[in-house]
């Protein structure tokens, strides 16, 4: 044939051929005539179609969650007769476009567990394993679940390269933070694992709800101004900080006095202390002057641990801001994941508080 394969989307009359493609691809876990009929309809989807003259000869379907950045790979077929031919491949790659344009970072799929084929397609294309869902289909065979993430930050000419560090240990979020940003100035300084715990150690509240205690963001300013680095700190209360979920009256002690001293070091080293909410707009001017925030968010909406956890903001653009994350833990992801999250400037400030006191606080670093 010397016809094109096209793609588009999805039309009403595409019905029947879809039905029968459906047919011939699956022998269990189709879509109905019905099923087809809703998403055919539905805003809350991409669903493009593979043409070759009037023949129709492959579809994906990618839905979108409600309220999420997910989308999800639902379903992909391709006529046997045509395969080998990319087909496969370039619808999935309209439909991450497409959910892309739709607001999505991230595209998430589920592919049987023996099905070889499939799964080095999905991962030729960048898609990672991290999970299974066992018995999930008709015949009780096992699922695989992959994601990749389909946003990506364009870096900016101007702006200064910002290394990732992995924090060693799950209490030094707030040091593998800080170190990215100072190593992101300047690559004089060299980021370390005895850093790593010494900068713990210099900026620990020692006691948190359970396990070992977080950092204190004065504690993080005055690690960065010990190492010849100037620090200014957002924190929208004055009260002490981490102190509401604790119930040990000696463990409130403890953390009472350790922020006192704290204040009071700052003022002894003259770190300057904004008693308000830092707002996105200075997170993106601080960037654009050449310093790096380091900002505490709650990780409820990714892991529902009721935990406070230090990031680095290390870029921006008109819909996000992105972050580097020190823990990949997540997912099983990769370094390079964890490298400008895109976080939508909504989502950013639901998350960017934490605990009861809805406390917001950033660390913004740069040159001494």
């Amino acid at each position: 044939m010397s016809e094109e394969i096209v793609l588009r989307d999805v039309r009403e009359d595409d019905l029947e051929a879809l039905l029968a493609l459906e047919e011939q691809s699956f022998s269990s876990d189709r879509l109905s005539r019905r099923r087809f009929r809703h998403w055919i309809g539905s805003p809350s989807r991409a669903f493009l179609v593979a043409t070759l003259g009037n023949r129709l000869v492959g579809y994906v379907l990618v839905i979108y969650h409600a309220g999420t950045r997910l989308a999800r790979l639902y379903s992909l077929a391709t006529d046997r007769e045509f395969r080998g031919r990319g087909i496969a491949s370039r619808l999935i790659t309209a439909g991450e476009e497409a959910a892309s344009a739709g607001g999505r970072f991230f595209m998430r799929l589920e592919v049987g567990s023996e099905n070889h084929a499939a799964i080095r397609l999905y991962e030729s294309l960048g898609y990672q394993r991290f999970g299974i869902y066992e018995d999930y289909y008709e015949d009780h065979s096992d699922a695989l679940r992959m994601q990749k993430r389909i946003r990506h930050y364009r870096v900016r000419e101007q702006q200064f390269d910002i290394p990732w560090i992995r924090q060693n240990t799950p209490f030094t979020c707030g040091p593998a933070a800080l170190m990215m940003a100072m190593r992101g100035i300047t690559s004089a300084y060299t980021p370390s694992e005895h850093e790593e715990l010494q900068i713990w150690r210099e900026a620990t509240t020692i006691f948190m709800t359970s396990g070992h205690g977080g950092c204190h963001p004065l504690g993080l300013a005055l690690a960065a101004q010990q190492r010849g680095f100037r620090a200014e700190v957002w924190i929208n209360q004055r009260g002490t900080l981490f102190v509401d979920s604790v119930r040990d009256p000696n463990k409130k002690h403890i953390i009472e006095m350790v922020h006192k001293d704290y204040l009071q070091q700052a003022r002894t080293q003259k770190i300057r202390i904004h008693y308000s909410d830092i707002r996105q707009e200075q997170l993106v001017g601080a960037l654009e002057h050449h310093a790096i925030p380091v900002v505490l968010i709650s990780t409820w909406s990714f892991e529902h641990k009721k935990a406070p956890h230090w990031v680095t903001v290390s870029g921006y653009d008109s819909e996000c801001l992105y972050v580097h994350d020190p823990d990949p833990e997540e997912f099983s992801q990769s370094a390079l994941d964890c490298q400008y999250q895109p976080i939508a400037r909504d989502d950013f400030s639901r998350i960017s508080v934490f605990g009861q006191q809805r406390l917001r606080t950033a660390v913004i670093v740069s040159r001494g």
